[in-house]
């Protein structure tokens, strides 16, 4: 039973700081599977705009904890196209916003956020059979049996010349703002972003996307399970 439930499953466990590619890479390679996609850094953005719309104070780890216990969190997987909703309310422009940039990792790293939200990640993965899986912890604590895990990496100047492109901020600033979120995701007390010991690392600074998803499916079939 156990290898039949296996034969129809693939979890693609991709992970790596902002800017390195991430979510353009996983939709393409999870369109092209035919496989879901879930990106959980979405997640965390939808409870730190509603931590912000509460107005509670940012450092209350119980206050935060409350309200992300307390709102309704739904997210799409569909790679195509996907909706992040909070109350019923659509998020999926709010949660790109600055302000919601600024606050998300002092939201993440409470305790109680993440393992609230690790397991509605888990609960999705388990039922989605193909999936393809985006974030910062996916490979070392989310799906640790993924059949793939990839660590995306890239130069800090690449990086925040995407991001910047991506959210029309000067480059410098961006790259500010990118060293200061690294800086706290990598030193959180719980589930901090690390490389897997069994992840594949890949450097994308000189990389396009095509190429990208090209190696990633290429692993696939090495492991047999493209």
């Amino acid at each position: 039973m156990e290898e039949n439930v296996r034969a129809g499953r693939c979890v693609v466990a991709v992970d790596g700081p902002s800017g390195s590619g991430k979510s353009t890479v996983s939709r393409r390679l999870a369109a092209g599977l035919g496989a879901r996609y879930l990106d959980t850094g979405a997640m965390y953005r939808a409870i730190t705009w509603a931590v912000l719309r509460s107005g509670v104070d940012l450092t209350d780890a119980a206050a935060v904890g409350k309200v992300a216990e307390e709102v309704e969190l739904r997210i799409g997987t569909d790679p195509q196209g996907y909706a992040v909703t909070v109350d019923g309310v659509n998020v999926d422009r709010e949660i790109r916003g600055p302000e919601v940039t600024g606050a998300v990792s002092a939201v993440a790293a409470v305790p109680a956020v993440r393992a609230l939200l690790v397991a509605r990640q888990r609960e999705l993965i388990n039922h989605a059979g193909r999936i393809v899986v985006e974030g910062r912890d996916i490979g070392a604590v989310v799906a640790p049996d993924a059949d793939l895990k990839v660590y995306l990496t890239a130069s800090e100047a690449a990086r925040a010349r995407r991001r910047s492109a991506e959210d029309a901020v000067d480059v410098a600033a961006t790259a500010a703002d990118l060293a200061r979120r690294d800086r706290l995701d990598s030193t959180r007390t719980v589930d901090p972003l690390r490389q897997s010991a069994d992840a594949v690392e890949l450097d994308t600074t000189e990389l396009g996307i095509d190429e990208v998803v090209d190696r990633l499916r290429g692993l696939l079939t090495e492991r047999g399970v493209a």
